[in-house]
């Protein structure tokens, strides 16, 4: 059985993705008992080396994962799947997005079922800030999604699944619709256009909506005129519009930033503070 720990106990799944290992280390650090999934034995090391309790699960085998999602004995979990593998390769970019937008309807199902079985009471799912149907900018969470569109629908159609499924289950449940990645292991060094989220950014956000927030939706992306994160209460003040700005942009940093706050490889910064211009 899970020990006991000074804030409580997290289930993470995608626990070895980009969000997710930044994401752990900042649960860790705060003292959370932190357990965390992954396919490979090769990034379950990993996870251990974060001071996580790596679980080797394929959430597609219902069994296997609510065995572990038991034994786990979550107050909280965290939904950080996604299966993007072969995304840089042309040629694979449907194939990806396929199986992407597979994860998102029969993984989330499988994910819920577990976290309900095991009497979570809060969930926390990553979702996407550029899911959103053609009208007026900033998009706010009520807008309509992409779901007919011929090109993004198969997309926006697992994302709604994903969202309904989590807003659905017998828990609190908060859905971050993240803007597009950039930083470290994202493939993006650079924010893009669009509505941005640093990796780092997003990961804090995850860690703020474990103790903050009524549940709903919320956007997470830097104010770029795209989509509107005004939704983000008096509590997350200091997540966004915060934009993360390295000490040194050749740097690789491992270490997670929280918001507003300088690190040794950098920090977050309003846009509208001049200093910083």
């Amino acid at each position: 059985m899970p020990t006991e720990s000074a804030k409580g106990r997290v289930f993470i799944a995608g626990a070895s993705g980009v969000v997710g290992r930044s994401l752990c280390r900042l649960l860790v650090s705060e003292g959370w008992q932190v357990s965390g999934t992954t396919r490979s034995a090769h990034k379950a090391e990993l996870l251990k080396g974060l001071g996580v309790l790596p679980v080797i699960v394929d959430v597609y085998d219902e069994a296997a994962l609510r065995e572990h999602m038991l034994h786990a004995a979550p107050e909280i979990v965290v939904h950080q799947l996604t299966d993007l593998s072969g995304l840089t390769d042309p040629q694979q970019i449907s194939t990806v997005l396929a199986q992407n937008a597979r994860l998102r309807e029969e993984g989330t199902r499988s994910l819920v079922a577990a976290a309900a079985a095991a009497g979570a009471r809060r969930m926390v799912a990553q979702s996407i800030a550029f899911a959103y149907a053609p009208g007026p900018r900033p998009y706010k969470e009520d807008a309509a999604l992409a779901v007919d569109d011929a090109q993004r629908g198969q997309t926006a159609r697992a994302v709604a699944s994903l969202e309904q499924q989590v807003l659905g289950g017998p828990f609190e449940s908060l859905v971050l619709r993240y803007g597009k990645f950039y930083g470290a292991g994202s493939g993006a060094d650079q924010a893009p256009a669009g509505g941005a989220v640093h990796v780092h950014a997003a990961a804090d956000a995850a860690r703020r909506a474990l103790t903050h927030g009524a549940a709903g939706i919320y956007n997470i992306a830097e104010q770029d005129g795209t989509v509107s994160s005004a939704k983000l209460s008096p509590n997350w003040a200091g997540t966004l519009p915060f934009v993360w700005r390295p000490n040194d942009p050749h740097r690789h940093c491992h270490s997670p930033g929280r918001l507003a706050t300088a690190f040794h490889c950098g920090s977050f910064f309003h846009p509208q503070d001049a200093q910083h211009r």
